[in-house]
């Protein structure tokens, strides 16, 4: 049957929120759908292109940002300072890899999460789950927890005034590399990661004179003077993806395209064969990613790949491990040796985030910055073992200066954990705890492409 963006609709769906009025749900889509885009289908082309290369073997994905956005953190300079980390790992992962870095946020647009079950309760009340603020408020009473269908609406506004802010960002001089020293938030001055990363600046900095010496300056040559960044969620309310996919009507490839970001991605309680999302996906031309848990079969992927990129187009299609640090060593292999032994053309990227996330002692939720590195360390391992290519990372992150994970550099305890504790969903990663993440990957490529010594010590 041809495709089309309301085809979703005729299949069994998940993780939907349940609307008390239908009429204004579609009122609120009718609405969007008239919207202008958000991206566009040329710049979601030219990620798939870059996606290629990284399946290939030739880039480096590196995808982080908030776990879910929201209304109340909205501000410029939270995006700014995320957006500063982003280009600090970026530069780090440049440096070890020796090869280029794809950067994809986690931003403007990611601000619906599923949950494990419709309810909660507390103190004996029970009501609709917290879903994101793209559906409900967090506030724990019955009225805002009902779904709102005009807080998509607010949704698109958000995220194009964040879109434009960080093509502002990106093209208008703040990822100038001559200005690599200024990507330094003050939070993070007295960080022990910072001291590698200004050893590291430095070597940039005498780069860059030598250069221009050369006659190649920030004005001659405009990758030194800007950056790529693309941006990505998770697809999860398909209403809002419908009134945002639209017909290319430019290129030369004529294809659907959500417009909403230049990636978006099926949740591991979303991958059903059969089910809406991965309807949806398979019928728009982005590059879309898909996250592979713990219990996924390998004849269950081979038959979501041949459904979702039935071509083997390099670079469209993005498999996300996240398995956990204590499965993804004997987990991750047969996923890998199944998709070798297929002749699948994907980009394997490791999620060490969502397999890892515990309660504390406190009673909140957590993740412990050991646990991220064993994961990442267990991915890498994988790959060796099997002889194919670790291609990304994919964090939950942030530029603020929050004590969300356990451990790190800076030795956030679970009692600390609520001096800043300010995310909506999940916990995320502090700019200093991304940061020596993105040394210990830098080393791990290092090693893969032959260098003996660590960053930490070469630079």
């Amino acid at each position: 049957m041809e495709w089309q963006p309301t085809s979703w609709r005729s299949h069994p769906i998940l993780q939907v929120p349940e609307y008390p009025d239908a009429d204004k749900v579609q009122m609120v889509e009718k609405k969007l759908s008239a919207m202008p885009p958000l991206v566009f289908a040329g710049e979601a082309q030219s990620l798939r292109d870059r996606l290629g290369d990284v399946a290939e073997g030739r880039a480096f994905l590196l995808q982080g940002g908030d776990c879910a956005e929201s209304f109340a953190e909205f501000s410029a300079n939270n995006i700014r300072d995320s957006f500063k980390v982003l280009l600090q790992m970026a530069v780090v992962l440049t440096f070890g890899a020796s090869m280029p870095v794809v950067k994809i946020g986690r931003m403007a647009g990611q601000f619906a999460k599923p949950r494990s079950a419709p309810t909660e309760i507390i103190d004996g009340v029970e009501l609709p789950s917290y879903r994101g603020d793209m559906v409900n408020a967090m506030g724990f009473t019955e009225k805002e927890r009902v779904p709102d269908p005009k807080r998509l609406l607010r949704v698109y506004e958000q995220s194009a005034a964040t879109l434009n802010l960080l093509r502002a960002f990106a093209q208008g001089g703040l990822a100038d590399l001559n200005k690599v020293h200024s990507w330094v938030t003050d939070f993070l001055r007295d960080a022990p990661e910072t001291a590698k990363f200004e050893a590291l600046a430095e070597r940039i900095e005498e780069s860059l004179a030598f250069m221009k010496a050369c006659g190649i300056t920030s004005a001659t040559a405009r990758p030194l003077a800007e950056t790529e960044l693309y941006t990505s969620h998770e697809a999860l309310l398909l209403g809002y993806e419908e009134a945002m996919t639209r017909r290319d009507t430019i290129t030369d490839e004529q294809g659907w395209y959500s417009t909403s970001a230049h990636m978006v991605w099926i949740g591991d309680r979303t991958r059903q064969p059969d089910g809406a999302h991965v309807e949806y996906m398979r019928g728009i031309s982005n590059p879309i990613g898909l996250k592979c848990g713990p219990s996924l079969d390998p004849d269950e992927l081979l038959r979501l790949i041949d459904v979702l990129n039935p071509d083997n187009i390099p670079g469209r299609l993005t498999l996300i491990a996240r398995m956990g640090a204590d499965k993804v060593r004997a987990g991750l292999p047969p996923l890998l040796k199944a998709v070798q032994n297929h002749g699948a053309h994907v980009v394997w990227c490791c999620d060490p985030m969502h397999g890892n996330t515990i309660k504390a002692s406190s009673g909140y939720k957590t993740r412990r910055v050991d646990d991220v590195m064993s994961e990442v360390r267990g991915f890498f391992d994988a790959h060796d073992e099997v002889g194919t290519y670790p291609g990304g990372v994919h964090f939950e992150m942030t530029g603020q200066n929050v004590t969300e994970c356990v451990g790190g550099v800076v030795d956030v305890t679970e009692a600390r954990l609520g001096d800043r504790y300010h995310t909506h969903c999940d916990p995320r990663l502090n700019g200093a705890q991304a940061l020596e993440l993105a040394f210990l990957i830098a080393d791990l490529m290092k090693r893969r492409r032959g260098g003996q010594a660590e960053l930490s010590q070469a630079v």
